[in-house]
């Protein structure tokens, strides 16, 4: 049986080579556009040109994550994940708790049903909590942005 390479005509292997080359010249020209994006960013915040406070630097996060382990970042990248799976765990149990309580009650399905038709229908947003301000001082005034705001919690 003979190699697949001796079964290939050379207008194949021409054609093959052609479009390999396309590809390559593709390829490169992707790679030369992502770090000329980078070096133009790096010398506009070393220029001040951008604030890198808002935009960071490209050498500040290779800083960053070169020194993932020292600054502790690791461990509150850990943190969030563990925190993350324990609600999405939580909430899906409990979730499915009270989809089995309806299910089963007759009477509690039929009370709940306008509550839980409201519910679905507010925009998620409006739900959270009024907690953080999201940078907000304490002693601005009370901005909700859509969230539901039944106290003031701003007292100075």
């Amino acid at each position: 049986m003979k190699n697949k390479e001796e079964n290939i005509s050379i207008d194949r292997k021409n054609y093959l080579r052609k479009i390999f080359i396309k590809k390559s010249i593709v390829l490169l020209t992707q790679i030369i556009i992502v770090i000329a994006i980078i070096a133009t960013w790096e010398i506009l915040a070393n220029n001040n040109i951008i604030d890198s406070f808002i935009t960071s630097q490209p050498s500040r996060i290779v800083d960053t994550l070169l020194n993932l382990s020292s600054n502790g970042l690791l461990e509150h990248i850990g943190v969030t994940c563990i925190e993350t799976i324990i609600g999405f765990i939580s909430g899906t149990l409990l979730g499915i708790i009270i989809a089995i309580c309806l299910w089963w009650s007759k009477f509690l399905s039929k009370v709940a049903e306008p509550f839980l038709v409201v519910l679905n229908s507010l925009p998620k947003v409006a739900l959270r909590t009024n907690n953080n301000y999201l940078g907000w001082s304490r002693n601005a005034s009370n901005y909700s942005y859509g969230s539901i705001n039944f106290i003031n919690s701003n007292y100075t």
